[in-house]
């Protein structure tokens, strides 16, 4: 007789929550999944009605679509390389409608508070008031939702507010003819500041930020430019230096188009991609100030002590992690916004507990979370067994050398990961846990318990 598999509750329908599941239907391990919004998509459904997209109307993926794409589900045959938000948005429905996947979630219902009882048991309320219980808890809420504005001395009387709630050139506040300052030089400040500085737009366009970046081009030799996969066989240390070496080469210095230079080799940082930014700053059309010292009212004061007149200021300057049902602060973001998790997934203890999706990786977060649900499912169907405690810890270290140890030090770069390596190392423990677990005798680490519980 077939064991009864622990029921899973499932937080969020972004790429990361519709493919786990996915997974779990095909694996037959039971599941309700929670969405707040009234559709799938997460941060790609464009004025989500939940308030935490950060997509904007111009928005196209830096990720090419042949680097994006499920397994089991290619995108249509007729997109462009670099597809719109859009037609990504459209790509999920179709996917969650082609598995069946759509009337297995609940829409319009947030989960408000996730704990862990004495019997390590999850007790999940719903903003329907209802609390449920649940053998594993798989949280999938994304991490570009919960902005981080910096504290600048001062007051400033124009309009501010963070790029999360940029939506076009008039929303949330039209900014034809004004002096804008988009604050950052990541992604989303580099497509905001390319849109805005056309000449018809913003009547001056300042980038302020701590220090400059390498701009990656989004093709390379008249080819897409993350088709380009380090050989298996070559040392990472070789491939990191080839690649800085025809970056180099591509873009040639920073400071030649007007930009400040970075202080560090490229791929020392999180990329930053454009196909447009170089160009505008190269134009003259975008001009570069050094990091905000102070707000003067209408005047901003920038580290030079050179003062501009503004009218608006974007705040590019990231996300803090948040899960804001969960009640355990050890299941948090320390204050150095890390959280080491073994294999960007579970803290060890915590047998029952899966963070999907949160990683920084390259090329894409797309199909990211759709590798990992197969160590999850594995897992818990009982055909792959974790290591102990303290190797888990050990392998977490070693996977966070390997993947941030050529990153420079700051909160940006906590959750990093290099998808090509992941995706080999994950397959390696799959087969060692599942030697583990066959020479246990195949258990279930998780039991099935939740239906033998009521919440308290």
């Amino acid at each position: 007789m077939a064991a009864t598999l622990p029921r899973a509750c499932i937080i969020g329908t972004g790429c990361s929550g519709f493919t786990t599941a996915k997974r779990l239907k095909d694996e037959g391990v039971p599941f309700d999944c929670f969405e707040l919004s009234d559709d799938v998509g997460g941060n790609w459904y464009y004025k989500n009605p939940n308030g935490r997209s950060a997509c904007y109307q111009s928005l196209h993926i830096d990720t090419s679509k042949w680097r994006l794409a499920f397994e089991d589900f290619p995108v249509p045959s007729d997109w462009p390389d670099f597809p719109h938000h859009s037609q990504l948005q459209q790509y999920f429905r179709d996917y969650v409608d082609h598995f069946g996947l759509r009337p297995m979630i609940t829409f319009n219902t947030e989960v408000t508070r996730a704990e862990r009882d004495a019997d390590g048991l999850w007790q999940v309320t719903l903003s329907t008031g209802v609390t449920r219980t649940y053998d594993v808890l798989f949280i999938c809420n994304g991490h570009h939702w919960d902005p981080r504005i910096p504290d600048y001395p001062g007051h400033f009387d124009g309009t501010a507010f963070h790029v999360h709630s940029y939506r076009t050139p008039f929303d949330p506040v039209d900014v034809r003819g004004k002096t804008v300052v988009v604050v950052g030089m990541g992604n989303s400040a580099m497509d905001v500041a390319s849109e805005l500085a056309q000449r018809p737009i913003a009547g001056k366009l300042v980038v302020s930020a701590r220090r400059g970046v390498w701009v990656l081009p989004k093709y390379m030799d008249g080819r897409v430019a993350d088709k380009a996969v380090m050989p298996a066989w070559m040392p990472r240390s070789l491939g990191v230096a080839l690649a800085r070496r025809k970056i180099k080469s591509a873009v040639g210095r920073m400071e030649d188009y007007g930009l400040p230079r970075p202080d560090h080799e490229p791929l020392e940082a999180h990329p930053s991609v454009s196909g447009e930014f170089l160009t505008r700053a190269g134009c003259g059309d975008i001009s570069f100030k050094p990091n905000i010292k102070a707000l003067e009212g209408r005047q901003v004061r920038f580290e030079d002590d050179s003062v501009l007149d503004v009218d608006v200021i974007i705040y590019a300057t990231g996300y803090r992690i948040s899960f804001p049902f969960l009640t355990d602060p050890k299941l948090q973001p320390d204050a150095d916004h890390r959280l080491p998790l073994f294999k960007r997934m579970m803290r060890s203890g915590v047998p029952n507990l899966f963070y999907m999706g949160l990683a920084q990786p390259l090329p894409t977060l797309v199909n990211f979370a759709e590798q990992q649900t197969k160590l999850a499912a594995a897992y818990l169907t009982g055909r792959y067994a974790l290591p102990d405690a303290a190797e888990m810890d050990r392998i977490t270290a070693a996977d966070e050398t390997a993947h941030l140890g050529h990153y420079y030090n700051s909160p940006r770069h906590t959750i990093q990961v290099d998808f090509n390596l992941y995706v080999r190392d994950l397959q390696k423990e799959l087969k060692a846990g599942e030697l583990r677990a066959r020479r246990a005798g195949n258990p279930l680490p998780v039991p099935a318990r939740a239906g033998l519980k009521e919440p308290a």
